[in-house]
């Protein structure tokens, strides 16, 4: 299981019709160009399975401990880059976009080329998808609107295309042109390729929460085959998926779009893309909104740990609501939220020792693993919790575990023909190089054990051996924790869910103190992310300042 950071994902009950999206195959199966098809217009998740959720988790790893590394990075800021543009990348900022029809009426796209290596701009190109949709309506247009949902490996193009675009509010389209650049590696964008469909199938179904020495082997080869995968596949492409160079391809984007100042929406890790452009252009800030904001100053152990908690308070909210229900399969009225824990934990290890049938054409089992991605899946929107209530109550009382296998393959981007979108392979690249790893060995594993099951009792333990994953990566990372201060920015509006699963709310106030020109906006709640959720408080505080640049006032709450 590989722990990816969040994925934004509009409540299903605010989303629009979907129109098809032109998706393009890669012929990787694990993580086709389609990702954000199905899934970037979505709630966005933290990992794939446990194995995927570890992998999102696991995007800020760290092998000190977390009180070492954190401290260290609050002596370390990200530090803008020079105002004026570098000679060697003036070709690139002086560009000309070809743009095209691409399949979904409305839509416009693009190829725009970047360095493959910033630091050597006349080694090879990049080239990124990037797609809009002009501005509708009559008035003064405000330029372009950038969006992002996050990941990382979710595709801009196709949240932009199946939601953004024809989602947010009017009167936003109507003023902006709106658009999407898939990130470096990820869906259009040159995508990191890693394993086909059946090996993906193999990789998600692994046991994370091994029992034994031969269980905990079978776990760190299926990393490793997982890792040399990448590396074969995408061996120039996976030393170059840094945010820090994603951002530096967004500023390219701005500039060749015209716009003196980046206007933009980032949800998940979108934030951290965001916020990094923030500290690296802060001249360059426009109207710049970061909703289910990330803490780009911890470590991974620390960040897959405040995960940890966040899932465990979402499952405790759905626990709360569960046994309300009439058909709640883990307890009824009055059962405390913690024996609901109990019966599902119990659940959980039924299914490892004996999977229940689930009618896939392939021949899939619902085992732990599979089981608890869909679990997980779920918590990230409180939307979903009657479908998981009824996914549930079938594999516990029906052996029938096609409800929850549904879930997880929605989470983990795999479709009825067995293809895996690109996503869990973008996700891993990105946190890998981002950060250093979590743990190196799974000694360290085990010895951190007690610290994530505390975190969370339900999910501790599969989410502590995800955060493994990058300990075999074939590249070694780029980044390290740091704060992101952006002084001189224009205002900033970080938003944040106070019940949030994927990416808790105290990040949302860390990365509000650190930026110099922040303003946090709050929403007490549940589910991931908040803007375009249902929530008229925080739309409107988020739409008045895209439109007329008014932040929200300090401290404002919305509920």
């Amino acid at each position: 299981m590989q722990i990816r950071r969040p994925l934004r994902r509009p409540s299903e009950r605010s989303q629009p019709s979907q129109p098809s999206q032109d998706r393009r195959s890669d012929g990787r199966d694990g993580r086709d160009g389609s990702r954000g098809s199905r899934r970037s217009h979505r709630t966005r998740r933290t990992g794939g399975t446990l194995l995927a959720v570890a992998a999102l988790l696991v995007s800020a790893c760290s092998s000190g401990s977390s009180t070492t590394a954190t401290s260290a990075a609050a002596d370390v800021a990200l530090a803008a880059l020079p105002k004026s543009t570098p000679s060697t990348l003036a070709s690139y900022y002086g560009q000309k976009l070809g743009w095209h029809t691409c399949g979904v009426p409305g839509f416009e796209c693009a190829t725009m080329k970047a360095p493959l290596d910033y630091a050597k701009p006349t080694a090879g190109d990049i080239r990124l998808a990037v797609a809009r949709k002009k501005a509708t309506g009559k008035g003064k247009p405000l330029g372009s609107l950038m969006v992002n949902p996050g990941g990382p490996g979710g595709s801009a193009v196709g949240y932009l295309q199946q939601y953004a675009g024809i989602g947010y509010p009017a009167e936003v389209r109507a003023r902006y042109d709106m658009v999407a650049m898939d990130p470096r590696g990820v869906a259009r964008s040159e995508p990191v390729e890693c394993l086909g469909g059946r090996a993906m199938d193999a990789f998600t179904q692994t046991d994370t929460t091994p029992d034994d020495k031969r269980e905990t082997t079978q776990l760190v080869g299926e990393y490793k085959k997982f890792a040399e995968g990448c590396g074969a596949h995408s061996p120039d492409v996976l030393r170059h998926v840094s945010t820090i160079e994603a951002a530096r391809d967004m500023d390219i984007l701005r500039a060749v779009l015209g716009d003196r100042k980046l206007t933009y929406v980032g949800a998940s890790y979108g934030t951290f893309l965001g916020a990094t452009y923030a500290g690296l252009f802060p001249d360059k800030v426009g109207r710049v909104v970061l909703d289910g904001a990330m803490d780009p100053s911890l470590p991974a152990r620390r960040m897959n740990l405040d995960q940890t908690a966040g899932f465990e308070t979402a499952f405790q909210s759905f626990a709360k609501d569960c046994v309300r229900q009439t058909d709640c399969p883990l307890g009824g009225k009055g059962t405390k939220p913690a024996q609901v824990g109990d019966n599902l934990k119990a659940f959980f290890k039924k299914l490892d020792a004996h999977p229940v049938p689930t009618g896939d054409a392939d021949g899939r089992k619902l085992g732990e693993a599979l089981a608890t991605t869909g679990v997980i899946a779920a918590m990230y929107d409180e939307a979903a919790w009657p479908q998981l209530r009824e996914a549930l109550t079938s594999a516990m009382k029906e052996n029938d575990g096609a409800g929850l296998l549904v879930l997880s393959d929605s989470y983990y981007e795999r479709d009825a023909d067995g293809r895996y979108s690109n996503l869990m392979f973008a996700n891993a690249a990105v946190n890998c190089l981002d950060l250093p790893a979590a743990f190196s060995s799974p000694d360290q594993v085990e010895q951190a054990l007690p610290a994530f099951e505390k975190a969370s009792p339900v999910f501790g333990d599969g989410l502590a051996w995800a955060s493994l994953n990058c300990a075999y990566w074939p590249v070694r990372a780029t980044g390290e924790p740091h704060r992101i201060e952006a002084k001189g920015a224009a205002p900033i509006v970080v938003v944040g869910t106070t019940r949030d699963p994927a990416t808790p709310y105290r990040w949302a106030q860390s990365l509000a103190r650190q930026l110099s020109s922040a303003r946090l906006l709050t929403y007490v709640g549940d589910g991931h992310t908040a803007y375009g959720r249902g929530s008229s408080c925080i739309d409107s505080a988020i739409d008045r300042y895209l439109l007329r640049g008014t932040p929200p006032g300090e401290g404002k709450r919305c509920s």
